[in-house]
């Protein structure tokens, strides 16, 4: 499959969460499944994701603007523009946004994980945010552990 070139702030499918906005230019239908890329902007302040790890795939990082807090294994990363972070299956971790403006970063998921991000979509576009017993289940059906 030829697939055409995707720029800035867009991309096969656009997703937001916690505030942040997520334009993924791969998906897991494009290449069986091997990996998802996204486009992602942090908001300044915004809410980070519980520490998690991944038991079925790796996850990796590239800032791309501003100042993007990583905590690995209890050690936390300030990584800023060009900076790249690998995520390898089983580890702990959480990210969010260490600076006053937004950050964009790109991620990859290896095997994909857009499927996780468009459930993560409709819990956080109902009415009211979702509990984090809601936003738990729905990692663990993704193959996220809470730590």
């Amino acid at each position: 499959m030829i697939v055409g070139v995707v720029w800035r702030g867009e991309g096969e499918k656009r997703y937001s969460a916690r505030g942040s906005v997520m334009f993924f230019k791969a998906l897991a239908e494009q290449d069986d499944g091997d990996f998802s890329l996204m486009e992602r902007t942090l908001p300044p302040a915004g809410r980070r994701p519980p520490p998690h790890r991944h038991t079925n795939c790796s996850e990796a990082y590239f800032v791309l603007d501003g100042l993007v807090s990583v905590i690995v294994e209890e050690e936390e990363l300030t990584v800023g523009p060009e900076g790249f972070v690998l995520i390898p299956r089983g580890t702990a971790h959480t990210f969010g946004n260490a600076g006053e403006d937004e950050a964009r970063l790109l991620v990859i998921h290896a095997p994909a994980m857009d499927a996780y991000f468009a459930g993560l979509h409709e819990l956080w576009n109902r009415d009211q945010a979702p509990s984090p017993d809601e936003e738990r289940a729905l990692m663990v059906r993704f193959g996220m552990e809470t730590v």
